[in-house]
């Protein structure tokens, strides 16, 4: 019903960074949280971070402030801002929505519960 589309990835040497960015084809994300979520070898998925519509955000601690979830609704976009980058952050990362006005229900970081359409993700390598 909705089809969400992932763009940004790519590789990186450590400690640098990367803007991936979450879009929809054929309808809009006004109105709804939008969390990112990553799949990293050796790990259990993981929430990253969601933002509501009206742009409160959560973030997962053990990040410690290296993500920046933002969205820019000129443009109907929501990014991540992946800073100082490790090789343990590779893998892939994907969004969904989670909810709507405001969004980022309760529960959202559950997958696959807490979401409700979400893309095939976009994949990240860190090099050493």
């Amino acid at each position: 019903q909705m089809r969400i589309v992932e763009s940004g990835g790519g590789t990186v040497q450590t400690g640098g960074w990367l803007d991936l960015s979450c879009t929809t084809v054929g309808t809009s994300l006004e109105g709804f949280g939008v969390a990112w979520f990553r799949q990293t070898p050796g790990k259990d998925r993981e929430a990253v971070a969601c933002i509501r519509n009206d742009l409160i955000t959560e973030y997962a601690a053990s990040l410690k402030g290296r993500f920046t979830i933002s969205r820019d609704k000129s443009e109907d976009t929501v990014n991540l801002r992946l800073n100082y980058l490790e090789p343990e952050d590779s893998g892939v990362y994907d969004c969904a929505t989670t909810g709507f006005l405001p969004g980022c229900r309760d529960g959202w970081q559950s997958y696959p519960y807490g979401r409700d359409y979400w893309g095939e993700g976009a994949s990240v390598h860190v090099s050493s």
